[in-house]
């Protein structure tokens, strides 16, 4: 969580001289250590107590299991076999059988709560990262790749899935298994018990090194992973630019390098992880040998039984196969704490856009919107609006135009609070929005944007995005209006044809429809329209209009233009320059100013112009031709 400072950022200044509470300097601090984040991690699995009490009960069982088998081993030897008696010795062996049955079904039911334990934990852990996600501020995607963000999201998460599964359970066998076995070799024997528990300082060692130089080798790992997960999203999304620019090669090459790196990162990390398993072996048949020269010397002297030494070298089998097991749990762990390290980074990331103490809902809106003195960066020394101040009157509809990256976007993006001003105010109905909700806000605006986004749903429920609670008969009247109507009728099932992703088997007209179909359906008061019909032919744009005028009539609209004609009947005009409004007014004024605005009209009126000159020219030289 990162530390609140009292220090302002930024001053914002309302038009009455009063200012806005500034937002409080967050300073990062230290990341936490691996084993705050493993704890961290453990508290999902924590979280169902009663069946992790049970599992742990079960594993205390099934390794009083694992302990009586060699213990009964040793006494069917000592007390039987070495006397030359079977008397009782079947007894032994029934004994024996059932522990290991015991064993066994403590194991299958354990590992049956354990799965429902890791799966528990995974649904809480991918649902508080999927909800956080939904709080955050669009900063935090302008700054993050999507598909790094998918790979956290799948290839993180699945790391700490692989520790939930089978970690856990295998570490807590592993713990006390060795306290189990421990105890019982230090019973009959703590000289012959030392010798066994010499293994312990070197295993240690093992994990340490394998802590210290494979969790840096795993965290490069995932971090190389998002990488090329990253540009393969990327790649894959803009494929069709990748093949109208021939850049093929190009693609394949940066895969290559990037993939490259990948497979770098993950031999480095493997070879660390399995260089430790030979060690292990090594040092388990050592002590193994160990306990078979002790215990054979004890024996010879006559101060251990023959069935002891036998139990013991059971013992040591059992004790060093926890330790094995742990250098290899060492390394789910560490590949899951990096996973985490990354997945908690995004849970601990805190929206920038948050409601002020005392925020207010606002459910009706009139729709008058001033910006007032508004300064605004998207990062810190880049200033994007300079002293933006202007009015919109309910139910007017408002043009903004000017040259690219003049900040016409920016300015719909603060209207309806996607990011915060540095100075100056910005008033709905004469309340500034940093006193209102964000959700009541968002909910009385509306946004077309020049790119429509589908979701891979029904036609139906895309619609129904607008307003959830709409009924089937809502929808189709709000196609109806946006003149979706007819070509929704002719798709295979109607309202009911499942759209491709991003609505991939419509065109680019028939997605905004739907857009549009939407945005009436949600029936808000103020109207964004983002040049919603720049990317449409002539004949589509026609029934776009229609549709626009019916989705503006009687809402204060904000309408960014790239065909300025689309404007001319716009109650005013805003023009933009580098981020400073340069022309404010109606067509017929601004045309009359002969200033910023009249130039950019004229050189797009000489521009269309000339290219309906260029089109009628081969017909016109055909005709003279035949007059000839």
């Amino acid at each position: 969580m990162a530390e609140i400072v009292a220090e302002p950022v930024v001053t914002r200044k309302r038009s009455d001289g009063s200012f806005i509470k500034p937002e409080p300097i967050e300073v990062e601090p230290a990341p936490p250590s691996k084993i705050q984040t493993l704890g961290r991690l453990l508290g999902y699995v924590a979280a169902s107590k009663i069946k992790l009490i049970l599992v742990i009960f079960l594993v205390l069982l099934g390794t009083f299991f694992n302990i009586l088998g060699p213990y009964l081993f040793g006494v069917g030897i000592n007390n039987y076999i070495e006397l030359g008696t079977v008397d009782g010795l079947g007894t032994i062996v029934v004994v024996m059988i059932l522990a290991a049955v015991g064993s066994a079904i403590t194991l299958a039911i354990q590992g049956w709560l354990m799965a429902d334990i890791a799966q528990n934990a995974m649904y809480s852990l991918r649902r508080d990262l999927f909800n956080h996600i939904q709080t955050l501020s669009l900063r935090f995607y302008d700054r993050q790749p999507i598909g790094e963000l998918m790979s956290r999201v799948v290839n993180d998460v699945d790391s700490i899935n692989q520790f939930f599964s089978n970690g856990v359970a295998q570490f807590l066998q592993s713990i006390f298994l060795l306290l189990g076995v421990g105890a019982a070799m230090l019973l009959l024997s703590w000289q012959l018990a030392l010798a066994v528990l010499v293994i312990i300082p070197l295993m240690i060692a093992l994990i340490g090194f394998s802590g210290r130089y494979a969790g840096a080798a795993f965290a490069l790992l995932q971090e190389a992973l998002g990488e090329l997960n990253g540009f393969t999203e990327e790649s894959i999304s803009g494929q069709r630019v990748i093949t109208a620019y021939r850049q093929e090669e190009a693609a394949i090459s940066n895969f290559e390098e990037l993939s490259d790196a990948a497979r770098e990162a993950d031999g480095a990390a493997n070879f660390l992880a399995m260089a430790i398993s030979p060690a292990t072996t090594f040092l388990t048949n050592l002590d193994l040998a160990l306990v078979a020269i002790v215990g054979g010397w004890f024996a010879v002297q006559g101060t251990l039984l023959l069935g002891t030494v036998a139990t013991f070298l059971n013992y040591a089998r059992q004790f060093s196969q926890p330790l094995s097991q742990m250098t290899q749990i060492t390394n789910t762990i560490l590949q899951a704490i990096a996973g985490a390290e990354r997945v908690f980074q995004i849970i601990d990331e805190q929206p920038q856009i948050v409601d002020r103490s005392g925020a207010t809902e606002i459910k009706e809106i009139d729709g008058k919107v001033n910006f007032d003195h508004t300064d605004f960066s998207y990062v810190p020394n880049k200033q994007i609006l300079f002293d933006n101040t202007f009015e919109a009157l309910p139910g007017q509809m408002i043009g903004l135009c000017g040259p690219t990256g003049a900040g016409k976007s920016t300015i719909i993006n603060l209207v309806t609070r996607f990011y915060d001003i540095q100075n100056g105010d910005i008033r709905i109905d004469d309340q500034s929005i940093y006193d209102l909700q964000q959700d009541s806000l968002r909910q009385r605006t509306g946004i077309v944007l020049q790119v429509p986004f589908l979701f891979s749903e029904t036609v139906l429920n895309n619609i129904r995005y607008g307003r959830l609670d709409a009924s089937d008969e809502e929808c189709i009247e709000a196609a109806k209006l946006a003149n979706a109507h007819e070509f929704i009728e002719r798709l295979p099932d109607g309202y009911n044809t499942m759209l491709a992703e991003r609505g991939g088997n419509l065109s680019q007209g028939q997605r905004q429809l739907l857009t549009i179909a939407r945005a009436i359906l949600a029936d808000p008061d103020v109207l964004i329209l983002d040049e919603a019909t720049s990317s449409v032919d002539t004949r589509t744009e026609k029934k776009l209009q229609e549709a626009l005028l019916r989705l503006m009539e009687g809402r204060t609209s904000f309408v960014i233009a790239h065909r300025l004609s689309t404007i001319r009947d716009a109650a005013n005009i805003i023009t933009l320059d580098r981020g400073r409004i340069v022309d404010f007014g109606p067509h017929d004024e601004l045309m009359a100013k002969k200033g910023f605005y009249y130039d950019l009209y004229m050189k797009q009126f000489k521009r269309e112009l000339l290219e309906e000159l260029v089109v009628d020219e081969p017909q016109s030289a055909s005709v003279q031709k035949s007059e000839d």
